[in-house]
Protein backbone atom coordinates (compact mmCIF):
# COMPACT_ATOMS: atom_id res chain seq x y z
CA UNK A 1 0.00 0.00 0.00
CA UNK A 2 1.25 3.52 -1.02
CA UNK A 3 1.28 6.00 1.89
CA UNK A 4 0.29 9.62 0.77
CA UNK A 5 2.28 12.30 2.30
CA UNK A 6 0.50 14.89 3.98
CA UNK A 7 0.95 18.35 3.40
CA UNK A 8 0.97 21.61 5.28
CA UNK A 9 0.18 25.40 4.47
CA UNK A 10 1.69 27.77 7.01
CA UNK A 11 1.12 31.37 7.34
CA UNK A 12 3.73 31.83 10.02
CA UNK A 13 3.22 35.69 11.15
CA UNK A 14 4.47 38.19 13.61
CA UNK A 15 0.90 37.72 15.68
CA UNK A 16 -0.50 34.72 14.45
CA UNK A 17 0.17 31.35 13.13
CA UNK A 18 -2.40 29.50 10.97
CA UNK A 19 -1.96 25.91 9.80
CA UNK A 20 -4.40 24.89 6.47
CA UNK A 21 -4.54 21.07 6.08
CA UNK A 22 -6.03 20.21 2.37
CA UNK A 23 -9.52 18.69 2.47
CA UNK A 24 -10.09 19.71 6.07
CA UNK A 25 -9.42 23.52 6.12
CA UNK A 26 -7.60 25.43 8.95
CA UNK A 27 -6.61 23.27 11.73
CA UNK A 28 -4.09 25.61 13.81
CA UNK A 29 -5.04 29.04 14.41
CA UNK A 30 -3.12 30.14 17.61
CA UNK A 31 -0.76 33.60 18.53
CA UNK A 32 2.98 33.52 17.41
CA UNK A 33 4.65 33.16 21.29
CA UNK A 34 6.52 31.49 23.36
CA UNK A 35 6.96 31.22 27.14
CA UNK A 36 10.64 30.67 28.10
CA UNK A 37 12.48 30.49 31.55
CA UNK A 38 15.00 32.82 31.92
CA UNK A 39 16.58 30.56 34.64
CA UNK A 40 17.64 28.01 32.21
CA UNK A 41 16.75 28.78 28.64
CA UNK A 42 13.87 26.02 28.49
CA UNK A 43 11.03 26.70 26.96
CA UNK A 44 7.30 26.16 28.42
CA UNK A 45 4.76 26.98 26.16
CA UNK A 46 4.36 27.58 22.91
CA UNK A 47 1.09 29.22 21.14
CA UNK A 48 -2.27 29.82 23.07
CA UNK A 49 -0.79 28.47 25.85
CA UNK A 50 1.80 30.74 26.19
CA UNK A 51 -0.28 33.66 25.56
CA UNK A 52 -2.61 33.01 28.30
CA UNK A 53 0.89 32.77 31.20
CA UNK A 54 1.11 36.81 29.92
CA UNK A 55 1.39 38.58 33.22
CA UNK A 56 0.18 35.64 35.44
CA UNK A 57 3.60 33.38 35.70
CA UNK A 58 6.61 34.55 38.07
CA UNK A 59 9.03 37.17 37.03
CA UNK A 60 12.00 34.46 35.54
CA UNK A 61 9.44 33.40 33.04
CA UNK A 62 9.08 35.60 30.01
CA UNK A 63 6.08 35.04 26.98
CA UNK A 64 7.51 36.81 23.72
CA UNK A 65 7.07 36.16 19.72
CA UNK A 66 10.08 34.80 18.35
CA UNK A 67 9.12 36.46 14.87
CA UNK A 68 9.84 40.13 13.85
CA UNK A 69 8.32 42.47 11.45
CA UNK A 70 7.40 38.54 9.29
CA UNK A 71 11.23 37.11 9.63
CA UNK A 72 12.90 34.77 12.43
CA UNK A 73 14.05 36.68 15.22
CA UNK A 74 15.05 33.78 17.42
CA UNK A 75 15.48 30.60 15.70
CA UNK A 76 15.37 28.17 18.52
CA UNK A 77 12.07 29.40 19.79
CA UNK A 78 10.90 29.58 15.93
CA UNK A 79 12.08 25.91 15.39
CA UNK A 80 9.88 24.71 18.89
CA UNK A 81 6.72 26.88 17.02
CA UNK A 82 6.97 25.27 14.19
CA UNK A 83 7.44 21.42 15.56
CA UNK A 84 4.43 22.57 17.84
CA UNK A 85 2.25 23.78 15.07
CA UNK A 86 2.96 20.61 12.59
CA UNK A 87 2.50 17.82 15.39
CA UNK A 88 -1.11 19.63 16.24
CA UNK A 89 -1.60 20.06 12.80
CA UNK A 90 -1.12 16.24 11.69
CA UNK A 91 -4.04 13.60 12.13
CA UNK A 92 -3.10 11.26 15.58
CA UNK A 93 -1.35 7.83 14.13
CA UNK A 94 -0.09 9.69 10.64
CA UNK A 95 3.86 8.45 11.03
CA UNK A 96 5.22 10.52 7.88
CA UNK A 97 6.81 13.38 7.65
CA UNK A 98 4.86 16.22 5.84
CA UNK A 99 5.25 18.47 2.97
CA UNK A 100 4.78 22.49 4.32
CA UNK A 101 4.61 25.60 2.33
CA UNK A 102 5.03 28.47 4.40
CA UNK A 103 4.67 32.14 3.59
CA UNK A 104 7.22 34.81 3.65
CA UNK A 105 7.31 38.72 3.26
CA UNK A 106 7.55 40.20 -0.12
CA UNK A 107 10.90 41.73 0.94
CA UNK A 108 12.31 38.74 2.79
CA UNK A 109 16.04 38.08 2.08
CA UNK A 110 18.12 34.78 1.03
CA UNK A 111 19.47 34.48 4.14
CA UNK A 112 15.72 34.74 6.04
CA UNK A 113 14.21 32.42 3.51
CA UNK A 114 17.30 29.72 4.28
CA UNK A 115 16.66 30.22 7.87
CA UNK A 116 12.87 29.37 7.76
CA UNK A 117 13.24 26.26 5.20
CA UNK A 118 16.04 24.91 7.77
CA UNK A 119 13.72 25.59 10.77
CA UNK A 120 10.80 23.98 9.33
CA UNK A 121 12.47 21.00 8.23
CA UNK A 122 14.53 21.01 11.94
CA UNK A 123 10.91 20.55 13.01
CA UNK A 124 9.91 17.12 11.34
CA UNK A 125 9.05 18.73 8.03
CA UNK A 126 10.67 16.07 4.93
CA UNK A 127 10.37 19.33 2.21
CA UNK A 128 9.89 22.67 2.98
CA UNK A 129 8.97 25.33 0.44
CA UNK A 130 8.57 29.43 0.60
CA UNK A 131 6.53 31.92 -1.48
CA UNK A 132 5.91 35.48 -1.26
CA UNK A 133 2.91 36.29 0.89
CA UNK A 134 1.10 38.84 -1.56
CA UNK A 135 0.54 35.84 -4.21
CA UNK A 136 -0.75 33.51 -1.61
CA UNK A 137 -3.20 35.96 -0.60
CA UNK A 138 -3.92 37.12 -4.30
CA UNK A 139 -4.55 33.02 -5.19
CA UNK A 140 -6.92 33.29 -1.92
CA UNK A 141 -8.54 35.91 -2.19
CA UNK A 142 -9.52 34.59 -5.84
CA UNK A 143 -7.79 36.97 -7.74
CA UNK A 144 -6.48 36.04 -11.48
CA UNK A 145 -2.89 36.34 -11.27
CA UNK A 146 -1.88 34.97 -14.88
CA UNK A 147 -4.30 37.37 -16.89
CA UNK A 148 -1.94 39.26 -19.12
CA UNK A 149 -3.51 42.41 -19.99
CA UNK A 150 -3.33 43.63 -16.33
CA UNK A 151 -1.59 43.47 -13.36
CA UNK A 152 -3.56 43.80 -9.70
CA UNK A 153 -2.20 45.53 -6.68
CA UNK A 154 -2.54 43.38 -3.50
CA UNK A 155 -1.92 44.77 -0.11
CA UNK A 156 -1.12 42.00 2.61
CA UNK A 157 -1.57 43.95 6.66
CA UNK A 158 -0.24 41.45 8.72
CA UNK A 159 0.75 41.56 12.24
CA UNK A 160 4.39 43.25 11.39
CA UNK A 161 4.55 43.72 8.14
CA UNK A 162 2.35 45.11 5.57
CA UNK A 163 3.14 43.77 1.56
CA UNK A 164 2.23 45.71 -1.27
CA UNK A 165 3.03 44.21 -4.57
CA UNK A 166 1.63 44.42 -8.14
CA UNK A 167 0.85 41.30 -9.71
CA UNK A 168 0.83 40.34 -13.57
CA UNK A 169 1.43 36.95 -15.13
CA UNK A 170 1.97 34.91 -11.83
CA UNK A 171 4.47 36.76 -10.47
CA UNK A 172 5.37 39.65 -8.41
CA UNK A 173 6.47 42.61 -10.88
CA UNK A 174 7.04 45.10 -7.81
CA UNK A 175 7.03 44.83 -4.17
CA UNK A 176 7.63 47.00 -0.96
CA UNK A 177 7.44 45.60 2.67
CA UNK A 178 6.96 48.14 4.72
CA UNK A 179 7.35 47.78 8.72
CA UNK A 180 3.84 48.94 10.05
CA UNK A 181 0.95 46.71 10.36
CA UNK A 182 -1.79 45.66 12.64
CA UNK A 183 0.78 46.02 15.92
CA UNK A 184 1.44 49.67 15.04
CA UNK A 185 -2.42 49.79 14.71
CA UNK A 186 -2.71 48.61 18.49
CA UNK A 187 -0.44 50.90 19.54
CA UNK A 188 -2.07 53.52 17.89
CA UNK A 189 -5.44 52.62 19.82
CA UNK A 190 -3.57 52.46 23.02
CA UNK A 191 -2.57 55.46 23.17
CA UNK A 192 -5.51 57.10 21.95
CA UNK A 193 -7.30 56.07 24.79
CA UNK A 194 -4.90 56.68 26.81
CA UNK A 195 -4.73 60.46 26.18
CA UNK A 196 -8.49 61.17 25.53
CA UNK A 197 -9.54 59.12 28.54
CA UNK A 198 -7.13 58.07 30.92
CA UNK A 199 -7.28 54.60 30.42
CA UNK A 200 -5.02 52.49 30.46
CA UNK A 201 -5.40 49.11 28.45
CA UNK A 202 -3.80 46.10 26.91
CA UNK A 203 -2.61 44.81 23.59
CA UNK A 204 -5.46 42.41 23.63
CA UNK A 205 -8.41 45.06 24.60
CA UNK A 206 -6.84 47.03 21.90
CA UNK A 207 -6.94 44.01 19.56
CA UNK A 208 -10.64 43.57 20.14
CA UNK A 209 -11.44 47.38 19.70
CA UNK A 210 -10.12 47.00 15.94
CA UNK A 211 -11.65 43.63 14.98
CA UNK A 212 -14.84 44.81 16.41
CA UNK A 213 -15.84 48.42 15.32
CA UNK A 214 -12.89 49.89 13.09
CA UNK A 215 -13.00 51.03 9.48
CA UNK A 216 -10.44 52.44 7.32
CA UNK A 217 -12.60 55.42 6.64
CA UNK A 218 -15.13 57.09 8.10
CA UNK A 219 -18.78 55.72 8.73
CA UNK A 220 -22.16 57.61 9.16
CA UNK A 221 -23.29 54.74 10.88
CA UNK A 222 -20.92 54.20 13.32
CA UNK A 223 -19.93 50.93 15.54
CA UNK A 224 -19.74 50.79 19.36
CA UNK A 225 -18.08 49.06 21.78
CA UNK A 226 -18.02 49.07 25.78
CA UNK A 227 -14.08 48.27 26.97
CA UNK A 228 -12.87 48.21 30.77
CA UNK A 229 -9.11 49.45 31.88
CA UNK A 230 -7.45 50.63 34.91
CA UNK A 231 -7.93 54.68 35.21
CA UNK A 232 -4.59 56.68 34.98
CA UNK A 233 -5.58 59.03 37.91
CA UNK A 234 -7.14 56.80 40.55
CA UNK A 235 -5.80 53.90 39.82
CA UNK A 236 -9.12 52.30 39.80
CA UNK A 237 -11.14 50.09 36.98
CA UNK A 238 -13.45 52.13 34.49
CA UNK A 239 -15.52 51.27 31.49
CA UNK A 240 -16.06 53.66 28.71
CA UNK A 241 -17.59 53.45 25.62
CA UNK A 242 -16.02 53.60 22.22
CA UNK A 243 -16.99 54.31 18.49
CA UNK A 244 -15.41 53.57 14.99
CA UNK A 245 -15.16 57.74 13.74
CA UNK A 246 -12.88 57.53 16.98
CA UNK A 247 -10.53 54.85 15.95
CA UNK A 248 -10.13 55.69 12.57
CA UNK A 249 -9.01 58.80 13.54
CA UNK A 250 -6.64 57.62 16.05
CA UNK A 251 -5.02 54.65 13.36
Amino acid sequence: MILKRLRLGIDLGTANTLVFLPGVGIVVDEPTVVAISEQDKKILAVGAEAKEMVGKTPEHIVAYRPMQDGVIADYRATEALLRYFINKALPKWNFLKPDVLISVPAGITSAERRAVIDAAIRAGAKNAYVMKEPILAAIGAGIPIYESNKGHVVVDIGGGTTDVAVISLGSIVHSSSVKAAGDKLDAAIIEYVKKKYGLAIGERTAEEIKKTITSATVLKDELEITIKGRDYNEGLPKSIQLKTNEIVLAI
